[in-house]
């Protein structure tokens, strides 16, 4: 039985799977009308939580887990791609991967951001409605209601790869995800990591879940309404 060593740690597994199951629930809210209309608010905010997680812990993270390790340089990129008939094997992500991860979070903190300056004209507003201009305005409503096709689209690419790693490269991408690790066949023992630093990860999501709830309860601005 080959031996398995620890590469993705369990914050950023919990981070990868939680972003995932929102960005699955924001798009079925979203399609069901005025109904779930709270519910969808509270999974933006929930990914505006999620968002700055992981901006953090690519900094402070385990390796794999941080941008400095797995963003490529134009060169690596292109070196990268020459040898794309080659077997490569690469502990984190690899160079596609890092590009893809990178693409996601851009496009989703567009979509999530751009939802606090937005109303429906209905039933909901953002907690920042009202509060900009109304150029800047009509900018994040056309950004929240045209960022998630570019969105679908980078989800479909990404899920395209996974299945190509799968089918061709005979790699299992999804597993890996799933359980944190590799086996010496895919990385070699000094590439694993310690540990999760799972104290370290508790504290940065209670931080992140309090600078969201300031964000958008208590340093939301309230607008007074005009009645004639």
């Amino acid at each position: 039985m080959k031996e398995k060593h620890l590469i993705w740690d369990l914050p950023l597994r919990i981070f990868h799977w939680s972003f995932a199951a929102t960005i699955l629930g924001s798009w079925y809210t979203s399609e069901q009308g005025s109904d779930l209309i709270d519910i969808h608010m509270k999974l933006g905010y929930f990914t505006l939580s999620l968002l700055i997680f992981r901006i953090l812990w690519g900094l402070i993270g385990p390796k794999y887990a941080r941008f400095s390790q797995f963003i490529p340089s134009p060169k690596s990129l292109l070196a990268y791609l020459r040898s794309s008939k080659e077997k490569q094997t690469t502990p984190g992500h690899n160079p596609l991967g890092a590009l893809m991860v990178v693409l996601m979070i851009v496009l989703i903190s567009i979509q999530a951001i751009s939802g606090l300056f937005i109303n429906d004209d209905v039933f909901s507003s953002g907690p920042y409605y009202g509060s900009v201009s109304n150029q800047l305005e009509k900018i994040m409503m056309f950004l929240h209601h045209n960022t998630f096709d570019f969105m679908i689209g980078a989800i479909f690419l990404h899920l395209a790869a996974i299945t190509f790693y799968w089918g061709v490269k005979k790699e299992n991408l999804v597993l890996p995800m799933i359980t944190g690790k590799k086996t010496t066949g895919q990385v070699k023992a000094s590439d694993a990591i310690p540990n999760s630093k799972i104290t370290l990860a508790c504290i940065i999501a209670i931080c992140c879940a309090a600078f969201i709830y300031w964000l958008v309860v208590i340093n939301a601005p309230v607008l007074e309404e005009l009645y004639y």
